[in-house]
């Protein structure tokens, strides 16, 4: 008996180290991902060098269409974002036109009284007179690069064909944002995963050790406490190892 409860104590405390060597593996390669902060930093300093490219353009923002809404990811200023969180909350504005419809939106002040009664009406105060916002092409995303102006008539057909050739590097761009966004969470699963496994290993080691079980049947006396007592597995599992680090009796028939 002495041998058999060290035998299982011993491949416990393995697969806990292996998993942990796991979770340290899964952190090195977020390490290797492009921080986050240098995403936003890119975004950015695109929309400012439209504003520099476009004379009639004051402000340039990027709205993505999420699962949850619209957001924007990226703006020359923070009356831009209002702007664009008034088109959010009103539910119509030239952003949203583009990133809904994949076509190029262009239009002045009066125009805007007619498309977008609600919203154009709340941003009167901003003295916007001009709109042009063009869809990114990202993939299973919708998107948009928006300029704003405070002249009228401020843009023209030969911007939008200019515009273009921003707007492929604006959609590298938020396409890489996705993309690191997808693999960050992931990742932080994995690691979540990995964690609560190695403490249901360990549980479930002390609980061959103390009554002599096999790995199967000790799993089942886990589970059966988790329905039980209607909690997670990891977390009888984490209660378990806690008592026993504790040298404290465990309870509830273990």
């Amino acid at each position: 008996m002495p041998d058999e409860i060290h035998l299982h104590t011993l491949t416990s405390d393995v697969e806990a180290v292996h998993a942990d060597a796991v979770a340290v593996s899964l952190d090195s390669v977020l390490e290797l991902l492009e921080p986050e902060d240098e995403t936003d930093v890119a975004l950015h300093a695109l929309c400012r060098r439209v504003v520099q490219a476009f004379p009639g353009a004051a402000m340039a923002g990027i709205t993505v269409l999420r699962a949850t809404g619209p957001v924007t990811v990226a703006a020359t200023s923070d009356e831009l974002a209002a702007l664009e969180e008034l088109q959010y909350r009103f539910g119509e504005g030239p952003a949203l036109d583009a990133v809904r419809s994949g076509e190029t939106v262009r239009a002045d002040r009066a125009a805007a009284h007619e498309r977008w009664p609600a919203y154009a009406a709340s941003s009167e105060p901003a003295g916007v007179h001009s709109y042009l916002s063009v869809p990114l092409p990202v993939a299973e995303q919708s998107a948009a690069l928006n300029l704003y102006g405070l002249l009228p008539h401020a843009f023209h057909r030969m911007d939008e064909s200019a515009l273009e050739l921003y707007v492929e590097a604006a959609a590298v761009a938020v396409r890489n944002a996705r993309r690191y966004g997808e693999a960050r969470n992931l990742i932080e699963q994995l690691r979540i995963a990995l964690r609560s496994r190695a403490v249901i290993d360990q549980a479930k080691g002390i609980v061959m050790a103390l009554r002599g079980l096999d790995a199967e049947t000790a799993f089942d006396v886990l589970v059966t406490r988790s329905q039980r007592e209607n909690v997670k597995l990891r977390v009888v599992a984490e209660r378990v190892v806690a008592a026993v680090s504790a040298r404290t009796t465990v309870h509830n028939g273990l």
